[in-house]
């Protein structure tokens, strides 16, 4: 597919004549406002507006050559290898019967063609990392060297060494490598990533398409990105252009120190747009002490599904604004389940550290050192509390899925005018007809209407509705009455606790006309 670019045409030039009488225009109107106001206060107004500009010169740098100059040096080509598999001929797109006479003459063809078996072959990679020690440690990130046999890391005066991993973080996509060098290496130091203000310069390093020695500059453009990479997304934003081949390089701030590694672009094309993501280095600089010591990460573990609380939720929950993190299922044999924390508890603090929004507790949890106690501050059933827990060890996660939709038709069900639901308790006969597992309680959805609010939160039939607020339901008749009742009321927002796809989550469901 053709992909269409949309370029603008560029302004037309004025001519000469019409952009003396703007000219003369602009000058007019400033002379005449010059008329009304008193001779001092216009000399104040154009003091101050030339202490402004005088403050811009001073912040906007002459050149970059200087810092680029001081930094480049420590920043390194990250090349590997790893074994891929690959066809060495083409596959029969069918076969035909034993006996044929087509296959004596296709069993030739694809002998000749290799057969289509499958044979190993290296495929290398490249990206970029800077060293942070003079002894020979470098840091990249993990999609760089992930499932690699061989890694070199090449400085900028072509001297390449071969590089030992150390430890690897994909949950923060950070690799930590080791180079044995026989004098010391150039080596940049880090800095702190939040006193990085959306707006300060950066200068990216790097190696974009394996041209090394690379140097951009631009500005933080956001920060605090979440860009669905991972659960600890905090990504600064910058406009320096970053290309394929700059993962794992630097991002300096005007002193020469690190603020951040260069991740991830927004690209249609898989050329810079100015939309860059580089991990922050107050992020990044834990996590590689840890792997120098260690080798590996050690995380805390809580043991919940969270979601966010939106401005529905908050209003049926109860809370002022949308904040924390709303507790949605709990693993039986988590930390959080010896603690007593119940789906339904919103998350309000963690250790005194605000949770305000939901990927804040993750990250606050994973921090905590495995054994340690720590304090929850949570909202349950309109009243905040505190709960004390003691953080467990991260483990792998747990993948719980069932795409199955079921079959809609299934059952006659309970209409809810108000829902535009038809609901069915969950018999046998329902639980067969959705390949519900035994051990779901609640009541499925039979059917939506098109005007459904169900509908706009992307529920389906096969859905199971387990609670109500506070109250578990089994029965499609005690649905309807706490809607109905919902309705009524003055904050006509029903929540509702679903189990979609064999996970639970919260919905707020506005039932305003």
């Amino acid at each position: 597919m053709t992909e269409r670019v949309s370029v603008s045409a560029p302004t037309a030039p004025e001519s000469s004549r019409s952009r003396l009488f703007a000219t003369v225009g602009r000058a007019a109107l400033f002379m005449g406002a010059l008329a009304f106001v008193p001779p001092a206060l216009s000399l104040a107004h154009i003091a101050e507006a030339k202490a402004d500009q005088s403050l811009v010169d001073q912040t906007r740098p002459a050149s970059f050559a200087d810092l680029a100059a001081k930094v480049t040096p420590a920043v390194v080509n990250i090349s590997s290898s790893r074994k891929v598999a690959e066809s060495d001929g083409a596959e029969m797109p069918f076969n035909f019967p034993k006996g044929s006479p087509f296959e004596d003459l296709f069993k030739q063809f694809e002998e000749q063609q290799g057969g289509g078996h499958k044979q190993m072959h290296k495929a290398m990679s490249l990206g970029s990392g800077f060293v942070i020690d003079p002894t020979g440690y470098i840091v990249t990130n993990n999609h760089v060297i992930e499932d690699s046999t061989d890694i070199t890391a090449t400085l900028p005066d072509g001297t390449e060494y071969p590089a030992k991993l150390i430890g690897t973080d994909p949950k923060t996509d950070l690799a930590l490598l080791k180079v044995e060098a026989k004098k010391p290496l150039p080596s940049v130091p880090w800095g702190d990533s939040d006193k990085a203000r959306v707006g300060d310069w950066v200068m990216a390093v790097g190696n974009p398409f394996g041209l090394g020695g690379s140097v951009t500059t631009g500005i933080v453009s956001a920060r605090s990105r979440d860009i669905h990479e991972g659960p600890f997304d905090d990504f600064l934003q910058i406009d320096a252009a970053i290309n394929q081949g700059n993962s794992g390089g630097p991002t300096f701030d005007m002193s020469g120190h690190v603020v951040g590694i260069n991740t991830a672009i927004v690209s249609p094309s898989g050329g810079s747009v100015g939309i860059g993501f580089a991990i922050p280095s107050n992020l990044a600089k834990t996590v590689v002490a840890e792997l120098r010591e260690k080798g590996s990460i050690e995380r805390g573990w809580l043991g919940v599904e969270i979601q966010q609380v939106t401005p529905d939720l908050a209003q049926g929950i109860g809370l002022d604004e949308a904040k924390g993190a709303l507790v949605a299922n709990i693993d039986p044999s988590s930390p959080a389940a010896k603690a007593d924390l119940k789906p339904g508890d919103v998350v309000l603090a963690f250790n005194g550290s605000k949770v305000k929004e939901m990927r804040d507790l993750p990250r606050l949890v994973a921090d905590s050192e495995p054994g340690s106690k720590a304090t929850l501050d949570i909202l349950r059933d309109g009243h905040e509390k505190e709960i004390a827990v003691e953080i467990g060890k991260l483990r792998p996660e747990k993948v719980a899925a069932n795409d199955n939709g079921g079959d809609s038709n299934a059952g006659d069900g309970s209409e809810s005018a108000v829902l535009g639901a038809k609901l069915a308790a969950l018999t046998p006969e329902a639980r067969q007809a959705f390949n519900l597992d035994d051990n779901a309680k609640g009541v499925v959805i039979v059917d939506l209407t098109e005007d459904s609010p169900l509908v706009d939160q992307g529920l389906k039939p096969g859905d199971v509705i387990e609670r109500i607020g506070n109250s578990e339901v089994t029965e499609p008749a005690e649905i309807t009455r706490l809607a109905e009742a919902a309705k009524k009321s003055d904050k006509p927002v029903l929540v509702m606790l679903v189990n979609r796809d064999g996970r639970d989550h919260f919905i707020a469901v506005n039932l305003k006309a």
